[in-house]
């Protein structure tokens, strides 16, 4: 079947792939480091498992996923972990990040694996949770947890993507040509965790053995296989959507919207692997290719592999090298240093001599012809973002959708100014991902200052009512002290009644003793009432309250008596 859609803009280079895909896909040998990031893909970075010194096998985990957008990471190869520390990685800017380093002990023994051959049983969750565990992202270039990815509601439609576009690039052509089983099978899974009623995979038709091969693999299956016309870039997500459907994916919107999810076919491979062979992702088949490579072709590397191994083992020319691409030459980047390690979206590794492609010749200034907008495939105005880069417009760059350059080069590669537009744009988006990350850490501190506020405003009021409520009860306390010193002290006045009692006794001739017992219950009564008396009105417990008024009733009964 054909493609009856196209989309905006486009271009023709040089394909160049011929000097890479005629032979077979080939082992690369095994280093004596792995340098393996932990984070190889979009999201949150994964957490090292291991510690230093501690050996490991072929498959082990090294690193867990934090997160739902995240994936795992596992060791390529059985060794020793030498180190968790910050090293270069496969970055244009030669930025630094968390690597796990393992030397490799030439055993390659392996982790004892885990396949799931009833995997059609389990439910889409456990199959999600077996994808991400293995570590599986998005081999096309961008790296996309694919659990993540594969979550989402309402898919009618899934995308394999085997268009490989871009120049030099031969991995995912030879993939398809010798693996075009395990590419069916990975399919199979990923129609049955989205429940996707068509499944359409797209091939661009300057791969016809690659077709046929899929084509025969899948020729018990109801999905389309579609041919695509050559022209960069058609590999792109939204574009193939355009391509395969006629339908657009919203700006600021994903395919999901449309009920579409796309994977490539690299990926759908590895799926495949993960789930029927229990094989967490380790490697993956890289293109080596250029004018100083003795040696071209599709090679299994180990991830972690650094890329001057795999650069000499393929014969590279260092003396005829002008640099090193990770990547094709458009979407591609210049590598800062060769001692990077190879990770899970190094699709091609392009080591062009000095005259194979375009030096860095000298910009000039733009001439405002157009022929960037022509070309642009997401329609955009890469002349208009050009000025508001250079001019660090953030918020026209906003207004322009500069979100929506997909980074495909090919308005540099038609720019008669030789201006370097996506390095303009890289930086333009790193600048506006920077000022958002501050802007989200000034609102996350300034509502935490206003929460600090609050609460010391409420301790503060919370204080000046205790306070409030202790000085009334010292008012209170005070007016009743003061109520107390207007009477006669009633320990006087019991001894005093006492007295009287005594005299009373004496005049009527009554003996002494009975009158000294008198007087003492009648002072030990007094005392008690008066005890009592404090005690209320200091708020003492029931049960002091009841003990003292039964000590006043009882003297008052022995007074009573005598």
């Amino acid at each position: 079947m054909n493609v009856s859609y196209s989309f905006h803009g486009g271009i023709h280079p040089e394909e160049h792939k011929n000097e890479s895909n005629t032979s077979a896909i080939q082992a690369a040998p095994l280093p004596s480091y792995l340098i393996l990031p932990v984070s190889q893909h979009i999201g949150a970075s994964a957490k090292p498992a291991v510690s230093v010194g501690q050996r490991v096998l072929k498959g082990e985990l090294i690193a867990h996923a934090d997160g739902p957008l995240s994936a795992a990471v596992h060791a390529s190869s059985s060794g020793y972990i030498v180190a968790i520390e910050p090293q270069i990685v496969a970055h244009p800017s030669g930025l630094s990040d968390t690597c796990i380093v393992i030397e490799t002990d030439g055993h390659d023994e392996s982790a004892s694996a885990t396949p799931h051959p009833n995997w059609q049983t389990y439910e889409t969750t456990k199959l999600l949770g077996l994808i991400r565990d293995q570590g599986i992202a998005g081999l096309g270039g961008a790296g996309f947890p694919s659990a993540y990815k594969l979550n989402s509601d309402a898919i009618d439609t899934l995308i394999i993507n085997g268009v490989e576009c871009e120049p030099y690039i031969t991995a995912d052509d030879r993939l398809m040509r010798e693996r075009s089983d395990l590419l069916e099978q990975g399919i199979n899974i990923l129609q049955h965790i989205t429940g996707a009623q068509k499944v359409l995979i797209g091939i661009e038709d300057n791969k016809p053995e690659a077709t046929e091969a899929v084509r025969s693999a899948c020729e018990n299956r109801d999905w389309s296989i579609i041919s695509i016309p050559t022209k960069y870039p058609s590999g792109g997500e939204k574009q193939l959507i355009e391509l395969l459907t006629g339908k657009q994916v919203p700006r600021d919107g994903i395919p999901a919207d449309l009920g579409i999810v796309c994977q490539n076919v690299a990926t759908a491979a590895a799926i495949a692997q993960a789930v029927l062979h229990g094989q967490p992702l380790i490697s993956r088949i890289t293109t080596l290719t250029g004018d100083c490579i003795t040696r071209k072709g599709n090679y299994e590397v180990r991830l972690g592999t650094p890329v001057e191994h795999l650069l000499q083992h393929g014969g590279y020319s260092r003396e005829q090298s002008q640099k090193v691409i990770m990547g094709g030459p458009l979407m591609g980047f210049t590598l800062p240093d060769l001692s990077v390690p190879i990770v899970k979206t190094t699709n091609c590794i392009l080591a062009p001599s000095k005259t194979e492609l375009a030096s860095d010749t000298q910009s000039q200034p733009c001439i405002r012809c157009g022929h960037c907008a022509d070309v642009c495939p997401a329609s955009l105005l890469p002349q208009q973002l050009y000025w508001y880069a250079k001019s660090q417009n953030h918020e026209q760059l906003n207004a322009h959708n500069l979100a929506d350059c997909i980074e495909c080069g090919a308005c540099a590669y038609v720019c008669p100014s030789a201006l370097p537009l996506v390095q303009f744009y890289r930086a333009a988006k790193a600048e506006i991902k920077e000022k958002s990350i501050e802007q989200r850490q000034a609102d996350i501190a300034k509502t935490r200052f206003e929460a600090r506020l609050a609460r010391l405003e409420r301790d503060a009021a919370e204080r000046e009512a205790t306070r409030a409520a202790r000085k009334a009860e010292a008012k209170a306390k005070a007016e009743q002290d003061s109520r107390f010193a207007g009477e006669a002290d009633p320990v006087q006045a019991a001894i005093d009644r006492a007295k009287a009692k005594k005299a009373r006794l004496q005049q009527n001739g009554e003996p002494n003793s009975l009158h000294s017992k008198i007087e003492e219950l009648t002072a030990k009564l007094e005392r008690a009432k008066f005890g009592l008396e404090q005690a209320q009105v200091s708020g003492k417990e029931e049960k002091v309250l009841t003990a003292l008024s039964a000590s006043v009733q009882r003297l008052e009964r022995l007074l009573a008596s005598e």
